[in-house]
Formats: structure tokens, C-alpha cells, sequence
């Protein structure tokens, strides 16, 4: 379906018209994310890109071919993570990686650095491990809402948790001698 057939009612201004643009586009850009999302905050991301669509669209010019506000946030989203990445120097991931479900971990070419993190991760307070695992686990398939929704915490709830993940994450590492801005290339 064309989400083209929209444009007119948001430029001008009919936040419902953008509403249902945003219901059949958001999946789609989402998942044009997915290989971003060990690296970078992936809903964040997605967050902005709709914002500067929704922003935009009024001086949007259609090329003559089908979903054309699709693609113009796709190219939007795409930009921003790469943005992301440049800014915290992290390397996205291949679209093709397979996250393990059962210890969601990054992928790491050296097998100690591997083990390293899943010792680490295996030392989360079970909340914060739950939205670690839930977000990689999901690597950008499905927003924060969702994963939220299916551990049976508040959004706020999850989004702290996993912030406090990463960041016990982090510390666990560096107390391993392990420097993440060696690791990451920063």
C-alpha cells in the first residue's frame, strides 16, 4: 500500500492522517534500524527520524513513486544511526548476526572478550538483565513499548532498567581490565 495517499492531510497539519501514515511505516523503518541495535539506542533513533518526517513533511515532494515519505524516513533513520554511531565510534552490526536467545550477547570475534561479557551480564540484577536481554534479544524488531509489555514492566520501568544494564555492564568490564573505548575502536 502506498502510505503516500496520506501526504496531503499532513502537510497539512492533520495529526491523524500522520497517525495512520505512522502505523504502516513505523514497522518498516524500525526494521531498516535492526543492525544498530547492539550498538546505538535504536528507539531513540526511531523517535527522531518521525519527529523530523512529521517536521518536513509540509515541504515534501513526492518523486512520482510509491511511498515516498517511507523512504524519506528510512534515508532520515539511516542517517541518524550512522550520526550515532560516528559520535560514540561503535560498529553496527552485520543485518545478518543471529543474537543467541538464551545469552543475549554482542557479537565478539575473540572468544575471551565473549566470555568476559556473558560473566558479566550473568552478574545483572535479574530486572536489569531481563531489559538487556529483551532489547538484544528483539535487536530492533520491536519497540521499547512492546518489550516493556511482554516483561510486565511500566516503559519508565524498563528503560531504567535497561540503562542500569548497560551501565553495570559497563562497570563489570572495566573492573575486568577490559576498556570498552579500546574495544570499540574509540
Amino acid at each position: 500500500m502506498d502510505l503516500d495517499v496520506h501526504l496531503p492531510l499532513i502537510a497539512a497539519g492533520d495529526t491523524a492522517a500522520f497517525g495512520r501514515w505512522l502505523a504502516g511505516a513505523e514497522p518498516t523503518v524500525r526494521l531498516t534500524l535492526r543492525s544498530f541495535a547492539t550498538v546505538i539506542d535504536v528507539e531513540a533513533v526511531l523517535q527522531e527520524a518521525l519527529l523530523r518526517v512529521w517536521q518536513v513533511a509540509p515541504r515534501f515532494v513526492p518523486d512520482g513513486r510509491e511511498n515516498g515519505l517511507l523512504r524519506l524516513a528510512i534515508r532520515i533513520g539511516r542517517n541518524l544511526a550512522v550520526s550515532e554511531v560516528r559520535r560514540t565510534k561503535a560498529r553496527p552490526a552485520e543485518p545478518t548476526e543471529d543474537l543467541d536467545p538464551e545469552a543475549p550477547a554482542p557479537a565478539v570475534s575473540d572468544p575471551m572478550l565473549r566470555q568476559k561479557i556473558v560473566d558479566c551480564r550473568d552478574k545483572l540484577p535479574a530486572k536489569p538483565r531481563e531489559a538487556l536481554d529483551a532489547r538484544l534479544a528483539s535487536a530492533g524488531g520491536e519497540d521499547d513499548d512492546a518489550l516493556a509489555a511482554a516483561l510486565n514492566m511500566r516503559l519508565n520501568t524498563f528503560l531504567q532498567n535497561f540503562t542500569r544494564a548497560r551501565k553495570l555492564l559497563a562497570d563489570c568490564l572495566e573492573r575486568a581490565g577490559i576498556s570498552l573505548d579500546a574495544e570499540l575502536g574509540s
